[in-house]
C-alpha cells in the first residue's frame, strides 16, 4: 500500500495538505457514515478508513514519514529486481490486514534478495543502528575511555621524563638493582 496514493498526494506533499486529504477521506469512509450500508459495502468502507488512517498517522509524523519513505523506495526497487509490482502488494495487504492484530506496519521484502537492493537495505540497517540514540552514546563513552587512556598513559611518560631525565625505565631498574646489590653486601 502507497500511503501517498491512498491519500491522493505526491511524496512532497506538506502537513497541512495531509492533513485536509485526511479529512476529506475519512469523511467520506468512516464507518458510521456507512451503518446502514450493504454488508460488503460497509467493510470495504471501514477498510478504505484504516488505510487512510494508517497512512494519516505515518505521514503526518516526521520521524514515520522518513522511515516510511527509505522502506518504500526499497520495496519498490526489491519488487522491481523480482519482476513483482506494487499491486500484488496492495492485494495482499488487505489480507494481511484482516489477519493482523490491530494496527501492525507489514512492510515485505525477499528473504534470499540479492543483487543491490539487499546491499541498499543491509546498507539502511547498519545506518540506521549507528544512528540510534544508544549507540551514539555508546560510542561516545567508548571514544571517552580511549582518550582517557591515552591521556593517562602520556601522562605518566611525561610524569617519568621530568622525573628521571636522560634514563629510560629499563636504565632506572638497573641502577635500582645495583643499589639493592650494594646494600646487601654491607
Amino acid at each position: 500500500m502507497d500511503h501517498y496514493k491512498v491519500l491522493g498526494l505526491t511524496r512532497s506533499a506538506n502537513k497541512e495538505e495531509i492533513k485536509q486529504a485526511f479529512r476529506k477521506l475519512a469523511m467520506e469512509f468512516h464507518p458510521d457514515k456507512h451503518a446502514h450500508s450493504s454488508h460488503q459495502l460497509k467493510e470495504n468502507a471501514t477498510l478504505k478508513f484504516k488505510q487512510v488512517s494508517e497512512a494519516y498517522e505515518t505521514l503526518i509524523d516526521d520521524r514515520k514519514r522518513a522511515d516510511y519513505n527509505i522502506r518504500s523506495n526499497g520495496f519498490r526497487n526489491s519488487a522491481n529486481n523480482y519482476g513483482g509490482n506494487s499491486d500484488n502488494y496492495n492485494r495482499n495487504y488487505k489480507n494481511e490486514y484482516r489477519n493482523s492484530y490491530g494496527y501492525g506496519y507489514w512492510y515485505s521484502r525477499p528473504a534470499d534478495a540479492g543483487g543491490s537492493a539487499s546491499i541498499v537495505t543491509k546498507f539502511e540497517m547498519v545506518l540506521r543502528f549507528m544512528t540510534t540514540r544508544a549507540f551514539l552514546l555508546n560510542a561516545a563513552l567508548a571514544g571517552v575511555l580511549l582518550g582517557a587512556t591515552y591521556v593517562v598513559d602520556a601522562g605518566g611518560e611525561a610524569l617519568w621524563k621530568m622525573q628521571n631525565s636522560g634514563k629510560s625505565f629499563e636504565e632506572a631498574m638497573e641502577s635500582v638493582e645495583k643499589a639493592k646489590a650494594f646494600d646487601d653486601k654491607r
